[in-house]
């Protein structure tokens, strides 16, 4: 380690250089992340649904989340989104918009137990998922 009146030059660059071997420096700086995303580093994104899906719950519990794979306008990926809300299968079809985001796992990966799936439905052709379920409005018809 240099020490002394002029080596603060030397432990920059040597910094600089270390700097790169932190895994999660290197994937920050090259934007690996916003570039493996399907939503590109935006916050929601829209699609369409392409069909429904039931996901099995990991292991203590034991239940089938109701998904829907969906097909994003911006770029064309596929990504798995998770439907909250008890019946909120009922007022998702096929061919139907819907509005995601993350479903805010750590690191942006999938939460809970819930395999695979790490965004969550929004809202349905322009109208809140949450009060559609509630029954405050009703699904409109695109």
């Amino acid at each position: 380690m240099p020490t002394g009146l002029y080596a603060a030059s030397k432990l920059e660059k040597n910094r600089n250089h270390f700097r790169w071997k932190y895994r999660y420096y290197k994937r920050r700086v090259l934007r690996l992340d916003v570039k493996a995303d399907p939503l590109q580093g935006a916050p929601q994104g829209r699609g369409i649904v392409l069909e429904k899906v039931g996901v099995e719950s990991k292991q203590p519990n034991s239940a089938i989340r109701k998904c829907v794979r969906i097909q994003l306008i911006k770029n064309g990926r596929q990504v798995t989104a998770f439907l909250p809300g008890d019946g909120a299968l009922n007022y998702v079809d096929e061919h139907d918009e819907v509005q995601i985001c993350g479903i805010s796992g750590s690191r942006g990966r999938s939460m809970g137990d819930i395999p695979g799936v790490r965004y969550i439905v929004t809202s349905v052709n322009g109208a809140s998922l949450k009060s559609l379920i509630l029954g405050i409005i009703q699904k409109p018809t695109r």
